[in-house]
């Protein structure tokens, strides 16, 4: 079976897209497929259909990355251009230094993307040509031409950006449009606000705010825009917006009911919130593609090292022989693969690659002039390796001999983003900012007679749950999760390290004094612990702890030796891979484990010591002593290490590696300090405004997300981290929950859910919200504050079944801030009504002797004042008769204030529940009768990458968030011994006929309106503030 095409053209056809291969030498047929518009099935292509469309415009490629599907908009990725950064065993290897995105909607929306694509590149030519630019280059001023279009195009019209189809609108709509494009300032900064921001059209547009009113009344930003560019109003909807009234609509003023059912109608889809976001997304992927990360290779496989590569068969596809570890495109050739294409899946992997060509004297007797000439430049590397290689005889010198060095660093796709968003370890043991990085020394020819040597090292974040706030210079790592669940996911990682490398040597950096000598004493404490349990199939785990900063106090870099000379023995026990006559002679025992904090510039500059320190022993081996740290023309390797670190740096942080003058030159000053100061602004500016949104589109187009990402992006300017296995979480948290708060060993538990809950007891709106775990027994409900970082019950309040009165359950809508906290359909909940009992109990851990809840001083103060020996509410507090008594008097004026606070807020439901429960009481209970409080849960959301967890250990999603509640009131109900929405009618011993009267209520908790005018301005204001610098 053929390799992945080399060189391609992409034709827009009346049916769909078309990719027709370029033949190779000595090739004369070329393979083709139709990717159809909209459906985007992928079938070959005909001779017929090559040869009717040989006069329409064509895009050229050197590959395909893939396609990806957002909302209702599909997108076919292309590299554009490349550049040659190595060649191994003949074997060409690109980085990626420019993509093409063109839209899978229709064929003029395709056409246009290819002409302005072509234009771009156009452009740049004429600027190599004219000498503005050299070809290494080129791909650079690509992306700038691109960039200067941008700023003259609205949005659409963004020739770096393909067109968005607006659903609804025509081609012909759109071309008026853009016919009607003003030059003015203001209005291109408004055409710019992929650039400036969405929001910054609200300052400049007459409309702009009015935008923003209808979003906070649940409707769509793209059903405002739609309704001003037409001059209409939405289907259904007139007058929705205060002083917005069409001069030929006459002004009605809708009721209640019909309100309700207009903003329903107008409701917010998540798919529209994606749409609003897709320029932004196509511009982070194109960014994200072209930033020279992503490497491949035709005809090699640059995921494997040496000694593990597969033997390449004709009949086996590329893709099926690389690393998945390393197969960063996977998800986005999905399509081609399902489909048999594989001529047209060509493996990414991220990370580094780099080689340098080396001449060493052999007849020098100074191991520090040992070298005497050095290339760097790939174009006379490339050269140097095609004449060695057609020599038809190899001859020796006996005076020099020429080597070469690769350096390959493959990043993995588990676990993979961001600094400050990926941290740490995952339940599966899988670590961020994993590399694995190999150095390999060679001669030019590659001839199979001469020994090709490997040395594999390996960098990842401590096998740790933790977390760093991105908002600090120096932050805090904060330790996650209990001991427990920690060392359960640190023996997982380095059971998978071992079986994959044979033996570990740990090397921890990190500051033994200071914010990040706790979790070196807890990956210390770990390692010990598993050694005690006799390691990993017997193997035991060497540790060794450099504190780096203070052993290298004053830029005293080169005291990096001292670490050498402890492990410098392991280092030559583990060995290098040697491969001659294509057999393995020897592998690679074991490999070292690097890490710091962020396993980057410090972790880089030890690295390129032990590389430097393997390099020394593997020329060794064929009778060449040198010593790379006294040779002074040793330029040529500092700077390849330094290029891999800045590189890793680059993919993790934004930003080059600090220290990177050092690790280039082997000397240390103040410029190179001065420099790394301004990296560390740069990464703490990219840390807080656009790595959150860069983060959601790396999990997306790893498919590790849906496009509900972005609408939870939307809400909140955050994105989650979804490698995290929440089901397994909240099930946790579910079992650890019932085992320590249900203590009566004759209830028998029903069922437990996770739940959102106010931060506050008897409110319905306060922040944050919380997420809970509820539990039902056959008596008593209860409601568990749970510490989810460290995996402990941090309280809980129990309700007996026979104290709750009543649950409403419906709309719950706490935010109108983004159009996903709108949404009628999935922002609902419940509210439990319950008169405190006898057996209620609330405690809180307080990690000493006393449990006990008791109200806050000022609020018992003021409720013993208030009231002058009321009667006594029954409840339990775990503590003595007396002091019960007073608590439970002050309970009566707290839920007094509650109710009265419920009532402002508008819950009319709740009100009229009330009222109706005092109504069926006794003349005598109704002071009892005011002492009612309330726990209010809302569902959390059910398709998204945290999806609650139902009572069976099932994914969420199964169930909506309405049938979540639906399904929790019906069991609170059913354990009540009563019908859930009642109904029925029973006979009563004196023979009438009575229908029975439901548990379960159902009604607005908070409604969409009411939720609208609680909504403050200051609200408003700090999130549109977000929105303008974060999206």
């Amino acid at each position: 079976m053929p390799g992945p095409v080399h060189k391609l053209v992409i034709i827009a056809a009346a049916d769909g897209i078309l990719l027709q291969s370029s033949p190779l030498r000595n090739q004369r047929s070329s393979v083709g497929v139709q990717i159809s518009y909209r459906t985007n099935s992928i079938t070959p292509l005909g001779e017929d259909q090559t040869d009717s469309n040989k006069s329409t415009q064509t895009l050229e490629a050197h590959g395909i990355v893939g396609l990806f599907t957002v909302a209702s908009s599909s997108y076919l990725i292309s590299i554009s251009s490349r550049q040659q950064v190595a060649q191994i065993r003949g074997k060409s290897v690109y980085v990626i230094t420019g993509v093409n995105i063109v839209p899978l909607s229709s064929q003029s929306d395709a056409n246009k993307a290819i002409e302005l694509s072509n234009a771009s590149s156009k452009k740049a030519a004429n600027r190599v040509s004219a000498g503005l630019a050299s070809d290494s280059d080129a791909s650079e001023d690509d992306n700038e031409v691109a960039e200067h279009d941008q700023a003259s195009n609205t949005e659409d019209d963004d020739p770096t950006i393909p067109h968005t189809p607006e659903a609804g609108k025509s081609e012909a709509s759109a071309s008026q449009g853009a016919d009607e494009k003003s030059s003015s300032v203001v209005q291109d900064v408004i055409g710019r606000k992929g650039q400036y921001g969405r929001f910054a059209e609200k300052w400049f547009s007459k409309k702009g705010w009015s935008v923003e009113r209808r979003r906070m009344q649940g409707m769509s930003e793209a059903d405002s825009e739609e309704s001003g560019n037409n001059n209409r109003k939405a289907p259904g909807i007139e007058n929705t917006v205060a002083g917005e009234d069409s001069p030929d609509t006459p002004t009605k003023v809708p009721d209640k009911h019909d309100q309700r059912e207009e903003i329903k109608e107008a409701q917010a889809d998540p798919s529209a919130v994606a749409d609003n976001l897709t320029p932004k997304l196509l511009k982070t992927t194109k960014m994200l593609l072209s930033s020279h990360s992503f490497y491949f290779s035709y005809d090699h496989d640059i995921t494997r090292r040496l000694g593990t590569s597969q033997t390449k068969n004709s009949d086996v596809p590329l893709h099926k022989l690389v690393d998945p570890l390393f197969f960063w495109n996977r998800h986005l050739a999905s399509s081609f693969i399902d489909a048999a294409q594989h001529s047209f899946v060509l493996p990414l992997m991220q990370g580094f690659v780099g080689q340098r060509a080396f001449t060493v004297n052999t007849e020098s007797e100074d191991p520090g002039q040992m070298v005497a000439a050095a290339r760097e430049n790939i174009g006379e590397i490339i050269e140097l390796q095609n004449n060695a290689s057609s020599a038809k005889e190899f001859r020796a010198s006996p005076e020099t001999r020429d080597f070469l060095i690769t350096l390959v660093s493959r990043r993995s796709t588990l676990r993979p983003g961001l600094r400050y968003l990926r941290r740490g370890i995952d339940s599966e043991g899988n670590t961020a900012n994993y590399v694995e990085t190999e150095q390999i020394l060679s001669e030019p020819s590659w001839r199979p007679s001469a020994r090709i040597y490997s040395f594999t090292q390996v960098r990842g974040s401590i096998p740790l749950y933790f977390t760093q706030s991105p908002y600090s210079f120096k932050p805090v790592p904060v330790l996650q999760h209990s001991y427990e669940a920690n060392h359960a996911a640190f023996r997982r990682h380095f059971t998978n390290f071992i079986n994959t490398y044979s033996n570990v040597q740990v090397v921890l950096l990190v500051d033994k004094q200071g914010v990040e000598a706790k979790i070196g004493e807890e990956y210390e404490k770990h390692t010990n612990e598993l050694n005690n349990e006799s390691g990993i199939n017997g193997i035991k785990l060497s540790f060794e702890w450099f504190d780096f900063h203070n052993i290298c106090r004053g830029m005293k870099f080169e005291n990096v030796s001292i670490l050498m000379d402890s492990i410098g023995s392991i280092i030559s026990e583990f060995g290098t891979t040697v491969e001659k006559d294509g057999k393995i002679q020897r592998g690679q025992s074991g490999a070292l484990r690097t890490n710091c904090m962020d396993c980057l510039d410090r972790t880089n500059v030890v690295q390129s010591a032990c590389g430097q320190r393997s390099l020394e022993e593997q020329l060794k081996s064929e009778g060449i002593t040198l010593s790379l740290q006294a040779d002074t023309s040793t330029q040529w390797f500092n700077t390849l290490w330094a290029d891999n670190g800045d590189a890793i740096s680059k993919q993790y942080s934004s930003t080059a590696a600090l220290k990177g003058d050092y690790t280039r030159t082997r000397k240390r000053d103040y410029r190179g300090a001065i420099n790394d100061f301004g990296l560390t602004l740069s990464r703490y500016f990219n840390n807080i405004v656009n790595d959150y949104f860069s983060q959601a589109v790396i999990d997306f187009l790893l498919g590790n997300v849906t496009d509900r990402v972005f609408s939870e992006y939307e809400a909140d300017m955050m994105s989650g981290d979804p490698a995290m296995s929440m089901r397994k979480v909240r099930q946790s948290a579910i079992d650890t929950s019932s085992k320590i708060v249900i203590a009566d060993q004759d209830e028998d538990f029903l069922g437990g859910w996770t739940l959102l809950c106010p931060k506050d007891p008897n409110t319905l709106r306060t922040f944050p919200f919380e997420e809970i775990v509820l539990l039902l027994t056959n008596t008593a409900i209860y409601a568990v504050r749970f510490d989810w970082n460290m995996e402990k019950v941090a309280g809980f309040e129990r309700v007996e079944l026979k104290s709750i009165v009543g649950i409403m359950k419906g709309i719950y809508i706490t935010s109108t801030l983004a159009a996903a906290q709108t949404d009628e359909e999935r922002n609902v909940g419940f509210v439990v009504r319950y008169r405190p009992g006898q057996k209620d109990v609330a405690r809180i851990n307080t990690r000493s002797l006393s449990t006990a809840v008791a109200p806050r001083k000022e609020e018992f103060d003021e409720a013993r004042r208030n009231r002058e020996g009321g009667g006594r509410a029954e409840a339990e507090r775990d503590g003595a008769d007396n002091e019960e008594n007073q608590h439970d008097e002050a309970l009566g004026d707290l839920h007094k204030k509650m109710t009265s606070a419920c009532n402002v807020e508008g819950s009319s439901a709740l009100t009229d529940l009330a009222a109706d429960t005092k109504s069926k009481t006794n003349p005598k209970d109704i002071d009892k009768s005011i002492e009612f409080k309330t726990l209010a849960f809302k569902a959390l959301p059910a398709d998204s990458s945290f999806a609650s967890v139902n009572r069976d250990g099932s994914e969420g999603h199964d169930l909506t968030e309405k049938q979540m509640v639906k399904t929790v009131c019906e069991e609170i109900a059913k354990a009540m011994g009563g019908d859930a929405l009642g109904g029925k009618r029973v006979v009563t011993r004196e023979g009438l006929v009575k229908e029975t009267r439901g548990i379960v209520e159902e009604g607005d908790i908070i409604s969409l309106a009411e939720a609208r005018k609680s909504t403050g301005l200051l609200e408003q204001l700090g999130h549109s503030l977000k929105k303008l610098v974060w999206a």
